[in-house]
């Protein structure tokens, strides 16, 4: 798994991510294969970072159909329009990447089986399965880690200075305790609109 953080402090949005590798009891460190789980994506309202938790094959998935799409067609600057983008790409998913749809024959709507954080200028969301957004105001967590993080985020949050700072304590407690989690760790920055 992984451990992704996002942080809003100080007029800047931070997303932070640890950089190992796991396939079952196989640990692939930074040494071994260069990976990063990060990426830009220019949208309709500037750049957006992103993050996916899960399978590798997400990573590669996810960046190719973002970047098959037109800038003015990915909308990121609400709950709302990261909704509706994400019901418009579930299709082409599907059609273009074979995603399998279905997680449990009872559940209510088909899968796109992401879990994954977002960061742009208006903020951090979190992008579920079903296409669920949640826009978080201070941090947020997503992998294997994320329990450690989030703990270590909220310790620190108030007295630390920088959303960077914060970001940081979380991957690194993540990489302290959780086993599929490791550094180095890659950090990308953005300014807010509205510092908050």
């Amino acid at each position: 798994m992984t451990t992704v953080v996002a942080v809003r402090k100080g007029g800047q949005v931070v997303m932070a991510a640890d950089s190992l590798v796991t396939f079952g009891d196989t640990r692939l460190s930074h040494r071994a294969e260069a990976n990063q789980k990060l990426f830009m994506v220019n949208d309709a309202g500037g750049q957006s970072i992103f993050a996916v938790a899960g399978a590798a094959a997400h990573f590669l998935v996810l960046q190719h159909a973002l970047a098959a799409q037109p800038p003015e067609a990915l909308r990121f600057g609400s709950k709302d329009e990261i909704f509706r983008t994400f019901t418009l790409l579930h299709p082409v998913l599907k059609d273009s990447f074979f995603l399998q749809a279905k997680e449990d024959e009872h559940e209510p709507y088909e899968s796109s089986q992401f879990t994954m954080l977002l960061a742009n200028a208006s903020g951090i969301y979190g992008i579920y399965s079903y296409r669920e957004v949640f826009e978080f105001k201070q941090f947020w967590s997503i992998g294997s880690g994320r329990s450690f993080a989030l703990g270590a985020m909220h310790a620190v949050y108030d007295k630390a200075r920088s959303a960077r700072d914060v970001a940081e304590a979380g991957v690194a407690a993540a990489c302290e305790f959780d086993r599929n989690s490791a550094g180095p760790v890659d950090v990308l920055t953005l300014k807010l609109k509205v510092s908050k």
